[in-house]
């Protein structure tokens, strides 16, 4: 009787036992469908979002002095039908016996006055002897994502008196999506130098760029090729920099550039807009580009084509560390808090104890290419001997009024 109710007792015990079993069984299955099914949510969202943004396009109005559009592939055919190809506007006469500039912005979106600055000019002026050429989206694939972990908008708006313009707020980088894997470390094929990882995606760290190079190389190459087919004679690559980088609300040329006198010439014509125009232009630096700092646009086009390489920084309090919030008034209105206590207490290169505004920086953008081109005209004349090859007579632009003074007005 014993041995029996034993096993009954057994056989209970087994029972119930498989029970708890069973029911946390399922009890875990649920909770792992829940978490299963928010997670499938959550990269359906994101994915949807990720796919909108990517083939989102900002909205550009061809001005009255453009001439013809090109496209990148037109000098490097490998990037027909890529995210990369982006829109070369021609506006001038594109005779090649008369000067040529060549306007880039958006080499960096995350740097955003280059390219509203940009805009602005292949808008509004008209080009009546010599050719310029304007990108608009240098780098259109950094274009289609956000630099992950800066929490930084998608879109940043302008209200102007025809309703607000948008404008898309990109990464610095090449989106992974089109080039990948990202290394240890960055070789800079010409010359060998190692820089970090994440610069095989930067496209100020990949001229003169290779035909057979990574997919930001090849955005490069185009950018030398159409150097190389039009002659183009200068070359100003548009950009923006934190309030305590050195380098800032400056001009940056290579060495050809000094010897021809332009660098000075140009560096002149804002010091005389500055104290007899209007004294909110902040003073800028000159910089010749270093030697040993290699890939970027005024270094190896410098060294690589016969053009005379510039590149403009303007201060952007949105591209800092020490900033508050990444909002889109950041981008745009400049007001921050924590670089207006910095520059009380001197830590920057640069003052920003008011806000420095889209208008300010986008302002600057123009008037520097306006004084770039009297520098040009001004020299023209005297250029001899080595230099013979850029006398090719002025410019005549209309900059229709644009220029520092009535953008901040």
């Amino acid at each position: 009787m014993k041995t029996r109710w034993s096993a009954i007792k057994t056989w209970l015990r087994e029972k119930i036992l498989n029970r708890r079993v069973l029911a946390h069984f399922f009890k875990t299955q649920k909770v792992s469908l829940v978490f299963l099914a928010i997670a499938l949510a959550v990269t359906i969202v994101t994915g949807m979002q990720f796919y909108r943004f990517r083939h989102a396009e900002a909205v550009f109005v061809k001005g009255p002095g453009v001439a013809a559009i090109e496209r990148l592939s037109d000098y490097y055919p490998p990037l027909k039908g890529t995210i990369a190809d982006a829109d070369i506007y021609v506006l001038g006469t594109q005779n090649p016996d008369e000067p040529s500039l060549l306007l880039l912005g958006g080499v960096h979106p995350n740097e955003p006055a280059s390219q509203v600055a940009s805009v602005l000019m292949m808008e509004n002026i008209e080009v009546e002897r010599g050719t310029v050429y304007i990108i608009l989206e240098t780098n259109r694939s950094a274009f289609t994502h956000t630099h992950p972990q800066e929490a930084t908008p998608e879109w940043f708006s302008i209200p102007t008196p025809f309703g607000e313009r948008m404008f898309k707020y990109g990464s610095r980088a090449t989106n992974p999506i089109d080039q990948w894997p990202i290394p240890e470390i960055y070789i800079h094929e010409s010359t060998g130098q190692q820089l970090s990882g994440v610069d095989t995606r930067n496209l100020n760290r990949s001229f003169p760029g290779r035909s057979d190079g990574t997919f930001t190389e090849k955005i490069a190459q185009s950018i030398v090729n159409l150097i190389n087919t039009r002659d183009i004679i200068l070359t100003l690559d548009l950009h923006e920099a934190s309030p305590e980088y050195a380098v800032n609300n400056a001009l940056v040329f290579h060495e050809r550039v000094r010897d021809t006198g332009l660098a000075s010439q140009t560096f002149l014509n804002l010091e005389f807009f500055w104290f007899f125009e209007d004294n909110r232009f902040a003073p800028l630096k000159l910089e010749v580009s270093p030697v040993n700092l290699r890939g970027l646009t005024h270094r190896e086009l410098g060294d690589n084509t016969n053009t005379l390489p510039f590149l403009a920084e303007t201060s952007n309090a949105s591209q800092g560390r020490i900033r508050g919030a990444m909002t889109e008034a950041l981008i745009v209105d400049g007001v921050d808090k924590f670089y207006e206590r910095a520059s009380a207490i001197g830590i920057l290169e640069v003052d920003h104890s008011s806000p420095v505004s889209m208008h300010e920086r986008v302002g600057r953008h123009v008037q520097t290419t306006m004084a770039l081109i009297d520098a040009y005209n001004a020299l023209e004349p005297t250029f001899v001997g080595d230099l013979e090859m850029y006398g090719l007579g002025e410019f005549i632009i209309d900059f229709k009024a644009l220029g520092f003074t009535s953008i901040m007005d």
